[in-house]
């Protein structure tokens, strides 16, 4: 059965780091697009960032690029996002996704395209 889970996050203070993982089973990663999305209480589910498996191109939210990059590794059917210098905006539950296409344009756009999320893990940045 496929299953997407995340894991990695936690509390850490303003200006540190943390890496989140998405371990896939059932699917591959393969010829697809993996994205990150996020949401913080009474706010809006918003794309983070999102990485075309075929070719390892990514997008990123204004907000976020610079500070987070997101890479995979096939050998261990995971997606990970590497977090740096994180801001008391990014405290949020976050989430990964799996879609068998291309990233769509827009990072966050057509979250309906996605077949396949995880449950969420919890990144709280503060002091």
């Amino acid at each position: 059965q496929v299953q997407l889970v995340e894991s990695g996050g936690g509390l850490v203070q303003p200006g540190g780091s943390l890496t989140l993982s998405c371990a896939a089973s059932g699917i591959t990663l393969d010829f697809s697009a993996v994205a990150w999305f996020r949401q913080a209480p009474g706010k809006e589910r918003e794309g983070v960032s999102c990485i075309s498996t075929d070719d390892d191109s990514t997008d990123y939210a204004t907000s976020v690029r610079g500070r987070f990059t997101i890479s995979r590794d096939d050998a261990r059917n995971t997606v990970y996002l590497q977090m740096n210098s994180l801001k008391r905006e990014d405290t949020a539950v976050y989430f990964c996704a799996w879609q068998s296409s291309r990233c769509p344009p827009g990072i966050g756009s057509y979250p309906d395209s996605y077949d396949f999320w995880g449950r969420g893990t919890q990144v709280t940045v503060s002091s």
